[in-house]
């Protein structure tokens, strides 16, 4: 049995609980428990705050954790990055009252800095010969500067809207952060096997993300142009028709460049162009 540790709360969660659903992980819904377990695959879910997640991992309490790449990088606990979950993407910054003119990192110098993250913020500054006094702040740490706490912030940065409505304006970006899955460095094999086959299904998902199966009828004359404007996984798929001089053509294209291709496609004499969403996808 393999456990992970995932956010309780919060949009980590929720992005979280959606990758486990999606890889066919069922999990029984549960209010108030800590722990979990799949009825259909060797996983039990552990839920904590975000910030215990590392150490949980590092120390065995759970094999596996699902954490924000910034509190990884906080609490700098021994667990190792197994893969980036490439969502609840956001950043870590530096800001300041936006009526001040901002003339370089060297205006920190000598400055009071809230934030929940003095770890990642004393190394950025000592990095750079900076000297401020940071004051550790768990909460509304936008709201420092405008009650005299402290002359600047350095907190996570999604929209930018929060800073906004703090007459706050954003300086410099420490790092940028997304999902992480890290796991315990002691696993056993067995552990391993299992961590195997659920990374399997969490690729498979990754790469059928904003991807589209396209179908196709065309003219066997046009084949060879349509084939050269498709940028598919490798060649695509062709079947004959029963109608003379035309055939089927199927294709995996990329949302972003969906209606691009089939402005072409439609030029060069496709018909009946049907999309279906990819689920899974298995290289």
């Amino acid at each position: 049995m393999l456990r992970i540790a995932v956010q309780a709360k919060g949009r980590l969660f929720e992005e979280t609980m959606e990758l486990l659903a999606e890889s066919d992980i069922k999990l029984r819904p549960a209010k108030r428990t800590l722990l979990v377990q799949s009825s259909n695959f060797p996983i039990e879910v552990l839920f904590l705050r975000d910030d215990d997640i590392p150490q949980s991992v590092a120390t065995g309490v759970a094999d596996l954790g699902i954490v924000g790449e910034n509190e990884y990088a906080e609490k700098k606990e021994d667990a190792e990055i197994i893969k980036r979950l490439g969502f609840s993407k956001c950043r870590l910054s530096l800001a300041m009252p936006k009526d001040i003119e901002y003339p370089g990192v060297e205006w920190f110098d000598g400055r009071k800095i809230a934030t929940s993250y003095p770890v990642i913020l004393e190394d950025f500054l000592s990095a750079r010969g900076v000297k401020a006094e940071i004051h550790v702040i768990t909460g509304s740490v936008e709201v420092a500067p405008g009650i005299g706490l402290a002359d600047a912030i350095f907190d996570i940065v999604s929209s930018g809207s929060t800073l906004v409505s703090n007459r706050l304006k954003e300086v410099e970006v420490v790092m940028k952060s997304e999902a992480l899955l890290i796991g315990n460095k002691g696993m056993t094999d067995e552990k391993k096997e299992i961590l195997n086959e659920l990374l399997f299904r969490m690729n498979a998902v990754e790469a059928a993300e904003d991807k589209k199966y396209v179908l196709m009828n065309a003219p066997k004359d046009k084949v060879e142009e349509i084939i050269s404007v498709l940028p598919g996984m490798k060649s695509p798929t062709i079947m004959p028709l029963a109608q003379e001089g035309w055939c089927s053509v199927h294709t995996v294209l990329d949302e972003k460049r969906f209606w691009e291709i089939i402005g072409k496609l439609k030029a060069l004499g496709a018909e009946g162009i049907l999309v279906l969403p990819i689920e899974k996808m298995i290289l």
